[in-house]
């Protein structure tokens, strides 16, 4: 793929985010000084000593984890919009899935970014109409008495158990260490945040697939060095 693709994607990629950064400063700031009403800086300076730490890790982890899946355009995009983990990451891996492409390649680039446009868009729209629509029910159905109250608090289970059972059925093997893994952390550190946890989860599956694929692994290595050779002796 062209370099002139990549250097406006980054681009305008940063400028978006930036100005993306201004716009959510602009609300607190603005109400502030409408109402004339400023938070106190040593509460915040505790706050912050204390989310801090956290989220430096979490996004570290987010962007490390993400980038290779979802692609520059479509990381740009998840950042600015947000839920990459519930809406944008498995939205980028069906598209790539159906339109059978791999991520990190030229194909995947461009399937990625399209399909997380399209959810940013769809999803604005749709959380749009449905404020306005449910904003008179939603009190009642999401109340503790309600029948639909269980069905709220498992959407997100509900979303990743659809999205990963495809994967399951069709690999199978590499699931095992992952879920395990996974399983573990949550029994011990029940508290580890979801970008933790998916790079954990994901060191474990590169690990188990060259545990399970090492002979397969080792005859691509090969193959490819042979193809370096036999290129460079074309050269001479």
């Amino acid at each position: 793929m062209d370099n002139k693709y990549f250097d406006r994607i980054h681009v305008w990629g940063t400028v978006w985010n930036y100005a993306a950064l201004v716009m959510m400063f602009t609300l607190p700031v603005g109400i502030s000084l409408v109402f004339e009403a400023w938070p106190a800086a040593g509460v915040i300076g505790k706050i912050l000593l204390t989310l801090i730490p956290l989220y430096w890790i979490t996004a570290i982890v987010e962007v490390v984890t993400y980038v290779p899946i979802l692609g520059a355009g479509g990381t740009y995009l998840s950042f600015v919009t947000g839920n990459i983990a519930n809406l944008r990451l498995p939205c980028g891996l069906n598209a790539m899935e159906n339109a059978k492409v791999r991520a990190n390649t030229e194909e995947g680039e461009v399937i990625s970014t399209i399909s997380i446009a399209v959810s940013s868009i769809t999803t604005t729209v749709i959380i749009a109409v449905g404020v306005l629509a449910f904003a008179p029910i939603l009190p009642k159905i999401t109340a503790e008495g309600s029948v639909f109250k269980a069905a709220f608090n498992n959407v997100l289970p509900a979303l990743f158990g659809a999205l990963g059972a495809g994967y399951f059925a069709k690999h199978w093997k590499l699931a095992f260490a992952p879920i395990i893994i996974g399983v573990l952390v949550l029994i011990f550190a029940p508290t580890t945040g979801v970008g933790i946890l998916m790079f954990i989860t994901i060191v474990a599956s590169i690990v188990a697939a060259a545990i399970i694929y090492k002979d397969l692994l080792k005859e691509t290595i090969s193959s490819v060095r042979g193809g370096k050779k036999e290129s460079g002796a074309e050269e001479e």
